[in-house]
């Protein structure tokens, strides 16, 4: 009987932990959580950080201004595969997210940070490579702005906030 218990006992742990691993995966293969709002980070188990400066990754615009409600092309680029995503237009005097975002390639959807639409994160696991997106400056002037992404190119390897070229708010005196 000792055995026999053993046995079920170890069958039940595999199946707790296997269903634990599952959802935890499933949570985030529809996009980021809003508890990367801040910081961008992957809320994953036991992920590995690379360094933004070493990665396969461009976010930039073909814009080097934009005036008060705008909009504006957003491009990511990459020479590899990943999976996830998030991405923010931040206030390069505070760091503070602004705008939002009005056009969003399939396979993405708008997350709710601070303000309706003002993120963009994946909306399945599908692999990405080369996305576009519309940024909507807000009516009012908001100062210059850099566009980050977060990259999850898998479950335990990631980028954080990789960053775009500063992009001034034209007619500041």
């Amino acid at each position: 009987m000792e055995d026999g218990g053993r046995a079920h006992a170890a069958v039940v742990g595999w199946a707790c932990t296997t269903l634990c691993l599952v959802s935890c995966a499933a949570a985030f293969s529809h996009g980021a959580s809003l508890s990367a709002c801040a910081d961008m980070m992957p809320r994953h188990l036991r992920v590995q950080l690379h360094s933004s400066s070493n990665n396969y990754i461009t976010v930039h615009t073909n814009m080097s201004f934009f005036f008060p409600g705008d909009k504006v092309p957003v491009t990511v680029r990459s020479t590899r595969d990943y999976m996830g995503f998030m991405l923010q237009a931040r206030k390069v005097s505070n760091n503070e997210i602004a705008g939002t975002f009005i056009f969003l390639p399939p396979g993405s959807k708008l997350l709710t940070c601070f303000e309706d639409g003002d993120t963009v994160t994946h909306s399945d696991k599908s692999l990405k490579r080369n996305l576009s997106f519309v940024w909507k400056a807000p009516d009012q002037p908001i100062g210059d702005i850099r566009f980050f992404i977060s990259i999850v190119q898998s479950y335990f390897v990631y980028w954080a906030k990789i960053e775009s070229a500063a992009v001034a708010q034209g007619g500041q005196n």
